[in-house]
């Protein structure tokens, strides 16, 4: 496809906003959706994000607007970067207005509560007969925009949706790498931000470099013991939409997860924590899903349990710390057992 290809992005957060201008900057027509005229009146009057993304000048090309059939009418690619609990209600809106060959990407990380359905699962449900694609890595929209080097992965079984990404978004300082396991890339985004919530209390509560090597270590065995029971390939792991988004949200203050569990580490409650952000991590509500289902399926994930029991059981962490210390032992890297 050439440069008449149209891009809609919706959602003006700080992930929506960062790669809507780096399409714009590929000189795509680009539009970017806010569901708030009055925010979007204010993106476009300052070329600027001024709530999610403050002293970054956005690209002039960018269309900034509320009309949401301005957005999505005649769009050739759409990303959907809205939150879980928005995500089917966006999805619903924009299905009328959708050409019949428009491709569709989601950005969101999360899981909604009704059936354990991904972001994409959504998609396939509300948009049959559409593209579809999952954009996921370890990627913070500020240092996206500060044209720190970054990468990330698209994941759909179409290669036209994954060349049409790639190519629109690729650049000096953002690379896209190509996936097939769309559902393993997607789990991947979801899953880390239950570590990072253990990881920051770790980090709160004086962890060594010992001590977080092993969380993320053990975590990331979680996640692919997880998703192999769920579908994906545990391959997909160790790519940059596993490891590396675990390592990154597991380790960096700029984690909203990370942040609550290191508030949590400091004794604070988690209603305190929660009501101090404004809204409610998306780990907490992931981990309550994850804990659920891994009961019902009877996947073996104690990081998840130990969790789980800290912030809905009312147990103490360092009760819950020395039962996994001294639990039953387990091998170190499961699959290379060949079953």
């Amino acid at each position: 496809m050439g440069k008449t290809l149209k891009v809609a992005v919706l959602g003006g957060g700080s992930f929506g906003t960062a790669i809507a201008n780096i399409i714009a900057c590929n000189q795509y027509p680009t539009y970017l959706w806010m569901r708030s005229e009055e925010q979007a009146a204010a993106c476009v009057a300052a070329h600027e994000n001024t709530r999610y993304l403050p002293g970054y000048k956005l690209n002039k090309d960018l269309i900034i607007t509320a009309d949401l059939a301005a957005v999505v009418g005649g769009a050739d690619l759409v990303f959907i970067s809205i939150p879980t609990h928005s995500f089917r209600a966006v999805t619903q809106m924009i299905k009328p207005l959708l050409d019949a060959r428009a491709m569709v990407v989601s950005t969101a990380k999360g899981i909604e509560p009704e059936g354990f359905t991904l972001m994409s699962q959504i998609l396939e449900q509300e948009l049959p007969g559409h593209a579809i694609g999952v954009l996921s890595g370890p990627n913070f929209a500020k240092e996206i925009v500060q044209q720190q080097q970054t990468g990330t992965v698209i994941a759909s079984e179409s290669e036209a949706l994954t060349n049409s990404v790639q190519q629109t978004l690729k650049s000096a300082t953002f690379r896209v790498y190509a996936n097939h396991d769309r559902y393993g890339v997607e789990l991947g985004g979801a899953l880390k931000n239950i570590y990072a919530i253990i990881c920051g209390m770790a980090a709160a509560l004086g962890a060594g470099h010992n001590t977080q090597a092993m969380l993320l270590t053990r975590s990331l065995a979680e996640m692919g013991r997880f998703a192999q029971v769920m579908g994906a390939n545990p391959m997909t792991f160790l790519g940059l939409a596993g490891v590396g988004d675990l390592i990154l949200t597991c380790t960096s203050d700029l984690s909203r997860n990370y942040r609550v569990g290191f508030a949590l580490g400091q004794g604070k409650a988690l209603d305190e924590i929660v009501a101090s952000l404004g809204q409610v991590a998306e780990g907490v509500n992931t981990l309550r899903q994850v804990k659920q289902k891994a009961a019902e399926l009877g996947i073996y994930m104690p990081l998840v349990s130990a969790l789980y029991a800290v912030l809905f059981e009312g147990r103490a962490i360092s009760e819950v710390a020395r039962g996994l210390m001294v639990g039953e032992q387990a091998d170190d890297v499961e699959f290379l057992r060949g079953n």
